[in-house]
């Protein structure tokens, strides 16, 4: 009684995070998150990368992604905490696998916003120098110039200004621009394809002319699973709403199909609406003027100047948006981290309005930081898609974990099919980041052994206060990571090869994961926490959000 008195009182003093968001606000904080900067390159990318095939890719990534998005329905909906993502694997696992989760989930959220600004820039720059053309890696790409940098600080800046004011203002917000960015991206599907649609574009030039290379090769690296990737803010907001039993499925799964309906009509009216002379180079050298904002572009060749204006506009509001969220969602990673007790304490501070202030500060730093390595969108896309991806495998594991260690929890959505449904997604996660390639695979992992570096920082601080690392429950991690980095380093994925061996084929680098994927899933299966501690953890967890909820009924 004395151990509730004393948080309660702590509680009291400390102000919780708010509970404001609504079905329809929860649903287009995934939708708005989805729809970003992604689609406004993602069909050109595609293209460049697998010609008319990259329909299979859209088609193909909403899938994976919606396996995996299904896994964290169930446990959204059983668990409806702030920062979800990263407090289930604490709750299944302990601390050496929630740490590690949750860090490779900060550095992608981390990165995200900064991406985000930068996409609008790059369509700004129709109007002022804010990027420039360079060749890198023998890869067109354009990157921030010293007037990009300074106006890439002062949307960062608002970004944190908005968050400041609290999740409501966050809500009402989003809930129009949201409205907005969906009324654009179906404007132009529409008068693309009713304006122009040339269906031997689908034909003319080979329908896959990189083969299934191409095709996979698209989802990982051309925008195609980043475009996806924001149906996790149903997850992370799901501490925040009114509602998680009904808002929670909703919100994650309603807006993976909603998006891939629109992203495969998008793609087709893309590839349609391109003049017959534009692919004479082939599909792999597609290129035209203005491209730096490609659908803008296609739109004043096709003489809709209303629509490429619009476009303009929405290049900065849709990325806008976007990054807006995803610095709400890093600021919340850090606190639910604190919260799991594998971060510093600070990181967990909220302000009167319920924002984690400290954590936007350091999302504010943080995104500064990463301008500087990756000064263009092209660059930095490939490496968030597979650190988000690679922090969503965690989610299958724990799904099948705690229906062992807590079969009798209430689940409002229960997922079908025992293991087959998160088995297949945790194979699919795998498979995205190899397919993205060992370029990006071995910076991935650079980052995560960083990761591992501050932890062993903040255990010899005596930042654990005593608790143990969970290394038995843990350890999986370490094989799973060296196999995902080993089958990438012996693959053939980038083609052509750059750093890696080249020695395996398709059929072979996927029967490869799937033994790893097999092999993981059931030693993670196995090593759980024993069932008592699980529960433990788990009342630990939810005991904070008990009393938040206590709070605003009082409050009411």
């Amino acid at each position: 009684m004395s151990t509730t008195t004393d948080q309660k009182s702590g509680s009291d003093e400390q102000p919780n995070l708010k509970r404001h968001v609504g079905v329809v606000g929860l649903l287009f904080a995934s939708v708005g998150s989805i729809i970003g900067s992604g689609w406004l390159f993602g069909a050109l990318n595609a293209s460049q990368t697998a010609g008319p095939a990259a329909i299979l890719s859209w088609a193909i990534g909403g899938v994976l992604i919606l396996l995996i998005a299904l896994t964290y329905a169930e446990l959204g909906t059983m668990f409806p905490l702030s920062g979800g993502v990263v407090r289930f694997p604490h709750m299944s696992f302990g601390n050496l696998a929630s740490f590690t989760g949750g860090w490779i989930t900060y550095v992608a959220v981390a990165t995200t916003a900064p991406i985000e600004v930068e996409g609008a820039l790059q369509y700004a720059t129709k109007y002022a120098p804010f990027t420039t053309e360079k060749t890198v890696g023998g890869e067109t790409v354009h990157t921030l110039t010293a007037l990009g940098y300074g106006s890439a600080v002062v949307l960062m800046a608002v970004f944190v200004l908005v968050n400041y004011f609290g999740v409501r203002w966050f809500a009402r917000i989003n809930n129009v621009l949201v409205g907005w960015k969906l009324l654009i991206i179906v404007l132009v599907i529409a008068a693309f394809l009713f304006t122009a649609f040339h269906s031997a574009n689908f034909t003319s030039h080979d329908f896959a002319p990189a083969g299934l290379h191409g095709v996979f090769t698209a989802i990982a690296t051309s925008g195609v699973v980043f475009s996806y990737l924001g149906f996790r803010q149903g997850i992370e907001l799901a501490g925040e709403t009114d509602n998680p039993r009904r808002n929670v499925p909703i919100a994650v799964i309603g807006s993976v199909v909603l998006t891939g309906v629109i992203y495969v009509l998008l793609q087709v009216a893309f590839i349609g609406a391109l003049r017959p002379g534009d692919l004479d180079h082939g599909w792999a050298n597609l290129s035209f003027e203005n491209d730096f904002g490609p659908l803008a572009a296609v739109a004043t060749i096709l003489g809709l100047s209303w629509l490429a204006a619009l476009l303009y506009l929405d290049a900065i509001i849709s990325p806008g948006d976007t990054g807006l969220i995803y610095t709400t969602i890093t600021s919340r990673i850090s606190f639910a981290m604190a919260r799991n007790g594998n971060a510093p304490q600070a990181l967990a501070r909220t302000s009167r309005n319920g924002s984690p202030m400290i954590g936007l500060g350091l999302a504010f730093v943080l995104g500064l930081i990463v301008f500087l390595p990756f000064p263009s969108w092209q660059q930095l896309v490939g490496f968030i898609s597979s650190a988000t991806v690679l922090s969503f495998a965690n989610g299958p594991l724990v799904m099948a974990s705690l229906r062992r260690q807590v079969p009798d929890h209430e689940r409002p959505f229960r997922l079908p099919g025992g293991h087959v449904i998160p088995l297949l997604a945790f194979w699919g996660a795998n498979l995205v980041v190899y397919w993205s390639g060992w370029t990006v695979v071995w910076k991935l992992m650079v980052a995560i052994l960083i990761g591992f570096v501050l932890l062993g920082v903040f255990m010899a601080t005596g930042g654990l206060r005593g608790k143990s690392l969970d290394v038995r429950s843990g350890i999986w991690v370490l094989p799973w990571l060296l196999g995902l980095t080993v089958i990438s380093w012996v693959g053939n994925y980038p083609e052509p090869a750059a750093g890696n061996l080249n020695a395996l084929n398709f059929e072979l680098s996927a029967g490869l994961l799937l033994v790893l994927s097999v092999v993981i899933y059931a030693m993670a299966y196995a090593m759980r926490l024993p069932d008592d501690q699980a529960r433990a953890y788990i009342d630990e967890t939810t005991h904070e959000a008990a009393l938040e909820d206590d709070e605003l009924g009082a409050a009411h």
